[in-house]
């Protein structure tokens, strides 16, 4: 989708903790799985109990069943665990069997489970036996939390293992529609978001991958259309400004013929242009390599363009680019020096780089944000020079030439942000290699430093 984007694509930079959705979706399951096991644990521990202290009261109950048995049938004798008429019976229990009802209880003192069993004689005694938990089964019981704290953790550490895994796949297939659709807003017109996720599943990644392409189709088709009528429109508009400028130039002369020919030759270069930014976001535009002297072609060239402006060559390299596209390059931007800047002008060239600085007020704050933009110009009534189209040039032109073109201004060291700009300068990086695959593409981000 070569040329559709007018501005840069910006990275948004949130303050705070950024964390990736594979680690959320983890801390979700492992945090799930704890709460599930910590439940099920507990559920599990206190089941357990109640069971053995059941089947410890059951016993309990047996035992001094028998005891009663035995000891109305031996007038008196009991066995060794069971007491007679014990001064620790708990009261509530002691009023159970005084009404001839056999009673037990179990009760919690200081983590020690406390079991009673009670049954009354024919004699009017009561015979009761204490007991506790057995250690066979307090032993059980700690070993199973040990079982329920283990599978539990391994519950955790498990659903941890199966978000990085979930969350893992999720992020990648988004992660690879995120560098997609960055692709297609850089110009790329083959990469097709769902295309580039691939997988075999099919989730809500792939209908967002459907929508990002087909709002790119529609934006393309767009953006298309609308350049199509721009280009149509400049390209019949130049035969009516030709015609008006050839009449002009017969009309006898004076300040009215010389103020109509100004407005037609404007008129003119102001077509030319349109034509020229239509053919950029065309993607039709092919560079004509040739080896060159960077720096004395630079030096030549200004030298024609304008005496005034220094040049200076800090160190020579040989280049393959394309001349014309790079002397548009070069002349738009001293033009645009030299229209909103203030003297001296001063181009710099440095291996590759070719720097042009003015010492005027510096580029607007839009313009170091979201790049050249046509038809936008420095003065908010629009009362200012110029349309906004020779940087919107020079950045198609470089996009061509396969370099990078930035703008930033000149402040002084450790100035607060709203003092006043010293100048702005204007970086053409020139590839290393020749390009081999040129075409209008959008503009890097553009660095505001100072």
């Amino acid at each position: 989708m070569r040329g559709i984007l007018r501005h840069p694509v910006r990275r948004m930079e949130r303050v705070g903790l950024r964390t990736g959705l594979r680690w959320k979706v983890s801390a979700a399951i492992a945090l799930v799985a704890g709460l599930v096991a910590i439940v099920l644990s507990l559920v599990v521990h206190n089941a357990a109990r109640v069971s053995m202290l059941d089947n410890a009261r059951e016993l309990a109950n047996d035992r001094v069943l028998m005891a009663q048995r035995n000891y109305e049938l031996n007038r008196g004798r009991v066995f060794p665990y069971i007491k007679v008429d014990d001064a620790e019976l708990p009261a509530a229990l002691r009023e159970k069997v005084e009404r001839g009802r056999r009673a037990s209880d179990v009760s919690e003192h200081g983590g020690t489970a406390d079991i009673w069993a009670a049954v009354p004689a024919k004699d009017g005694h009561v015979l009761s036996l204490h007991s506790h938990l057995p250690d066979r089964s307090t032993d059980m019981l700690q070993d199973l939390d040990q079982a329920l704290v283990i599978g539990s953790v391994a519950v955790v550490i498990g659903g941890s293992a199966l978000g990085v895994l979930i969350g893992g796949q999720l992020s990648r297939r988004l992660r690879k529609a995120a560098d997609a659709a960055t692709q297609t807003a850089n110009g790329e017109t083959d990469i097709r978001v769902q295309e580039a996720i691939g997988g075999v599943v099919r989730d809500e990644t792939d209908e967002l991958a459907r929508a990002v392409d087909a709002m790119a189709d529609a934006l393309r088709q767009r953006l298309e259309a609308e350049r199509r009528v721009t280009a149509d429109i400049a390209h019949e508009l130049r035969t009516p400004v030709t015609g008006l400028l050839t009449a002009a130039e017969l009309l006898p002369p004076g300040r009215p013929t010389e103020l109509v020919l100004d407005r037609a030759k404007a008129m003119r270069t102001l077509v030319e242009d349109v034509l020229e930014v239509a053919r950029l976001d065309g993607a039709s535009e092919r560079a004509e390599l040739q080896d060159i002297m960077l720096g004395e072609f630079v030096a030549r060239r200004v030298a024609v363009k304008d005496p005034d402006v220094t040049v200076r060559v800090v160190h020579e390299s040989e280049v393959t680019t394309d001349p014309r596209r790079l002397e548009r390059v070069l002349f738009n931007l001293l033009a645009n020096a030299a229209r909103h800047g203030r003297p001296p002008v001063e181009v710099t060239v440095e291996g590759r780089v070719i720097r042009v600085r003015d010492h005027g007020p510096g580029f607007p704050e839009e313009l170091l944000a979201e790049g050249p933009s046509r038809f936008r110009t420095g003065s908010k009534d629009r009362a200012g020079q110029g349309h906004g189209l020779g940087l919107t040039i020079a950045a198609g032109q470089a996009r061509v030439l396969g370099a990078r073109l930035t703008f930033r201004n000149v402040r002084p060291v450790g100035a607060p942000p709203g003092v006043p700009a010293e100048g702005a300068v204007a970086v053409l990086w020139l590839p290393e290699h020749a390009p081999t695959s040129t075409g209008s593409y959008p503009m890097l981000p553009a660095s505001g430093g100072s």
